[in-house]
């Protein structure tokens, strides 16, 4: 449609260049260009009419989950001004494309169920979009670094789990390629769009994600999981963290300064942001069940500060997503030898995670003490991993919906309440200890307990559970014992458990100065 302006303009060219720009031919000159004017305007007027294709973001596929019991904005792009009808199962909704081409609409979901269809049509052309087998359910974001990546074809007996995947074809899976940008993006790079689970979606597919939706599914009934892999290997917490909540921290401040002097690491993926922007903002408008979170590893050896930046990001999500209530459950660390990150760095990180567990409502924390491997910092049992995050949910945001088939006895480990002394000996209360504290599988003595007194240096110090929901501890080597730490050892020797097999997080009851105090990057 558009030759015929092309072939004039090219027409209006030529015959000025044929003819020497002399007083006598002034007027012609003067008519091409009122002409070449002409055929311009005639050429934007085609190109306005020309119908711009329907487009939604890539959350939207076949196959999709949608949040139930939810208003779900549906938006994309059309010609501008194009008058559009969404369609959703049985009920209609109209919409106008304004003068860019940006339309948004909301829709009602409902209860879970499906599968349904749902459409994008022009009034104004024969232009449709659709997507089929949708389903209405529970979305979870499945998030953080290398351990929440880590994908069940390398998880334990990775055969076993990917055959069993068939059977849980209510499971629906979205994954996001990894990438970074410097300001927030509208839509994602490249995604793997939605798929139904089963062994081939499954195998590349996040091993904890998966198994946490496993769980769901199995105990949720006929309530569709979808699952969000967004999910980076070695990325540090401040770059999942959107800049304006990082820049309303203080405390930051040092952390922000160093990477904007470093103009050439603008684009870094672990400048602060990047990955929010391409990974976590484009999906910001996307109602949501909650989000597991994996990731601290980048972050050891800068513990003092995470108890800042962890919390800040969980915020920070919350409000990005519309709703200061979402469930945020995330895996403590496990146990790993971090060559040359500082004394106790791991330990450092530990604490800042269990302070944001006990500090932040809404928030859980599984514990990894008994599932780790000192010598890989990716341990394979994914499996337990998955279902504890499962056991956070079932004991919190879906207590209500389970109470006439709720979860038997704890669903998190033994927590650290309070301490009291009396001469040498020191007495520690646990919380979540259920029926009573235990000591892991066929073990008789209890480990990982330290005391200091006054001069703050730590001795190993010989435990007892003395009933149900109490330790006794107490070391030769300090007589008036004034502070107790769990798990602060070098061979990270931990196995409190409660009667749940849930293991006890390593806690201290001091707030001594940490060695990381004043690492700001």
């Amino acid at each position: 449609m558009l030759r015929k302006p092309c072939l004039g303009l090219r027409n209006c060219l030529f015959k000025i260049g044929m003819r020497p720009i002399t007083a006598n031919n002034i007027l012609r000159i003067r008519f091409l260009f009122t002409r070449l004017f002409l055929l311009l305007v005639a050429a934007s007027a085609i190109a306005g009419n020309v119908s711009a294709d329907i487009t939604l973001p890539q959350l939207f596929s076949d196959h999709m989950v949608l949040q139930r019991q939810s208003s779900v904005p549906v938006w994309g792009t059309a010609t501008p001004n194009e008058k559009l009808m969404i369609s959703f199962g049985e009920s209609e909704y109209k919409v106008t494309a304004n003068a860019g081409g940006r339309w948004s609409t909301m829709i009602r979901t409902g209860g879970a169920g499906g599968p349904f269809e749902l459409g994008v049509s022009s009034e104004d052309s024969d232009l449709k979009v659709g997507f089929t087998n949708v389903m209405v359910g529970d979305v979870w974001i499945c998030a953080g670094q290398s351990n929440m990546e880590w994908p069940v074809n390398k998880a334990l007996n990775p055969e076993t789990e990917i055959e069993k995947a068939k059977n849980f074809s209510n499971v629906r899976l979205f994954s996001i390629e990894t990438s970074s940008s410097p300001t927030p993006l509208e839509d994602f790079g490249v995604v793997t769009p939605w798929s139904v689970c089963g062994p081939d979606s499954v195998k590349e597919f996040s091993a904890v994600g998966y198994f946490f939706g496993r769980e769901l599914s199995r105990k949720l009934d006929d309530v569709p999981i979808g699952l969000i892999d967004s999910t980076w290997g070695g990325t540090r917490c401040e770059a999942w963290t959107s800049r304006e909540s990082l820049d309303e921290v203080e405390s930051l401040a040092p952390l922000l300064k160093h990477w904007d002097e470093q103009k050439e690491l603008v684009t870094s993926r672990n400048h602060p942001a990047n990955i929010y922007n391409a990974m976590v903002a484009p999906m910001t408008r996307f109602p949501v069940r909650g989000f597991i979170w994996y990731q601290g590893e980048a972050n050891v050896g800068r513990g003092h500060q995470y108890g800042t930046l962890f919390p800040t990001l969980i915020s920070d999500w919350r409000k990005q997503f519309g709703s200061e209530e979402l469930p945020f459950y995330f895996v403590q660390l496990a146990p790993y030898k971090y060559e040359g990150r500082g004394e106790n760095a791991l330990q450092e990180l530990w604490d800042a995670q269990l302070k944001t567990a006990k500090t932040v409502p809404g928030t859980g924390m599984v514990v990894t003490t008994d599932v780790g491997n000192l010598e890989d910092i990716h341990p394979r049992n994914k499996q337990t991993v998955g279902q504890r995050l499962a056991l956070l949910a079932f004991g919190d945001c879906y207590a209500e919906e389970l109470k006439d088939n709720p979860v038997e006895g704890e669903t998190c480990g033994p927590l650290f309440e309070s301490i009291s002394k009396s001469g040498a000996q020191v007495r520690v209360t646990f919380k979540h200890a259920g029926e009573s504290l235990r000591l892991r599988g066929q073990d008789t003595t209890l480990k990982g307990f330290s005391v200091c007194g006054e001069d703050r240096v730590f001795h190993p110090a010989v435990a007892t559970i003395v009933d149900d929901v109490v330790v006794d501890l107490i070391c030769s080597k300090v007589p008036d014992p004034v502070e107790v730490r769990y798990g602060w050892n070098a061979e990270f020797e931990m196995n409190l458990t409660n009667d749940s097999g849930l293991p006890a997080s390593p806690f201290r009851s001091d707030d001594f100065p940490l060695a990381s105090e004043g690492k700001n990057f």
